[in-house]
């Protein structure tokens, strides 16, 4: 059977870099993030916070907290026939319920990260940099909003990413390394 990872954490934490160190471990990666830009795309809408949020609460008060999880089980499906998937940015705990529900083998991988590291990064990332203020913001409305922090505590394994780049993937390896043991 195909291996399943959902990787959560806060904003900045470094979900992206994980994502990217499974896909070069041959994972294929589903974007949760993604359907917020397709829908913003879509309606000729600017891509930035204030609009990215209003998008991503709109869909799920619409669709329920579990929107996200609901559209993309299909790709999700279709990618476990063939390979291993990473799913990046699994938000809320009713996306987990759900995906737990149809995927028993999905192991949940929480990125930790200090908030001053966090908002450093974000503050200086090249796509859709964020201001302190900004940072904040969304951290406070994803907590209490998207119901973010229960996969984030919840999860399977950990890794902390406030210390370097080869640090940070020599501990995604030692967890990959678990996860493919199982």
């Amino acid at each position: 059977m195909n291996k399943l990872i959902a990787v959560v954490g806060m904003c900045g934490s470094g979900k992206s870099v994980a994502t990217d160190f499974f896909k070069e471990q041959g994972y294929k990666v589903v974007y949760f993030g993604g359907v917020t830009m397709q829908k913003l795309k879509e309606q000729n809408i600017e891509i930035n916070e204030k609009n990215e949020k209003e998008m991503r609460e709109g869909l799920r008060k619409k669709y329920g907290m579990g929107a996200f999880a609901v559209i993309l089980i299909p790709e999700i499906e279709k990618l476990l026939e063939d390979s291993n998937v990473v799913l990046d940015g699994v938000y809320s705990w009713s996306e987990l319920e759900i995906l737990e529900e149809k995927f028993k083998n999905i192991k949940v991988l929480s990125i930790i990260t200090d908030k001053k590291n966090r908002y450093e990064r974000l503050s200086k990332r090249d796509v859709r940099p964020l201001s302190h203020d900004e940072a904040k913001s969304r951290d406070i409305s994803e907590i209490k909003n998207l119901e973010k922090g229960g996969p984030i505590s919840y999860a399977d394994y950990y890794v902390c990413n406030n210390g370097t780049l080869d640090e940070y993937k020599n501990s995604l390896k030692k967890v990959l390394d678990l996860i493919e043991g199982e």
